[in-house]
């Protein structure tokens, strides 16, 4: 089957784990505990991790899933994988912690160690952006869907840069990695699939990752950014790859409404 006939499937998944997350996150009594990595895990990314895992498996019973909160496969049992699911149930725990609102729901496909499908929905939004490789990006909001694109900067303009940044960030350790930081104005936003979107739907030119994610956090949206005109690198430029290490920890990255635009001279050398 080709990756379309599973689309509405699959964001109806991500709809019904929406909905799980943001009724734990409404009713404000939810279980957390620290794993093994440092990183915080909440009753909800697990009751998340539960609903989606069962329902893909449902739905393509010959297509190994890959969760966040399952991951710990070594490469020599997934690298001859064709293809198989990246799902991270809740991207932005320390947001839904806090009580922000800024987390999602993000499930891709990747065939061949490059995402070909991505979902990314927002529990207290009922957005949803998606992507199929070669069939462009869109954004579901209130009933209505539009293919969206990221904004395009004339090359003079390329100092003025609009950057997606983390509220649990340090802003400097972002404006640093830029040759002319004084010219950048800063958009706030939790969840690092939330943040890439944002430069796929052009409210930001670019996003900048320093720190520790997983190849769940970009699965779904390097296709959704890719799609819609853009794409995601690791700091030296070089594109992101999937399930060729043995550790699915990301490098640092980057994702860039604007591939043409000089980047190398954008970016302070690292």
């Amino acid at each position: 089957m080709q990756p379309e006939q599973w689309l509405e499937a699959v964001i109806e998944i991500a709809s019904d784990a929406a909905s799980t997350i943001k009724a734990i996150y409404l009713d404000g009594c939810f279980e957390q505990q620290t794993k093994l990595d440092n990183t915080p895990v909440t009753s909800a990314d697990l009751a998340a991790h539960q609903l989606i895992t069962t329902r893909l498996k449902a739905l393509t019973p010959d297509i190994p899933v890959i969760s966040e909160e399952d991951s710990h496969l070594p490469l020599s049992m997934r690298e001859h994988w064709p293809r198989y699911w990246l799902v991270d149930p809740l991207d932005g725990t320390g947001e839904f912690i806090a009580g922000s609102g800024d987390f999602s729901v993000i499930i891709a496909l990747v065939e061949h160690n490059r995402p070909i499908m991505g979902v990314v929905y927002v529990p207290m939004t009922d957005v949803c952006y998606y992507a199929i490789a070669g069939l462009g990006a869109y954004k579901r909001a209130a009933n209505q869907e539009i293919r969206i694109q990221t904004r395009t900067l004339a090359q003079g303009q390329k100092s003025n840069m609009c950057l997606a940044v983390s509220r649990r960030q340090d802003p400097q350790s972002v404006l640093k990695l830029f040759s002319n930081p004084n010219h950048c104005e800063l958009v706030v936003m939790g969840g690092a699939a939330l943040k890439a979107c944002l430069v796929a739907e052009g409210r930001a030119d670019c996003y900048v990752r320093v720190g520790p994610t997983g190849e769940w956090d970009t699965g779904a949206a390097q296709i959704i950014v890719e799609e819609a005109g853009g794409q995601i690198m690791d700091i030296s430029l070089s594109p992101l790859s999937y399930n060729e290490r043995e550790t699915m920890e990301n490098p640092n990255f980057i994702v860039v409404g604007m591939p043409s635009l000089p980047w190398d001279e954008i970016l302070q050398e690292q």
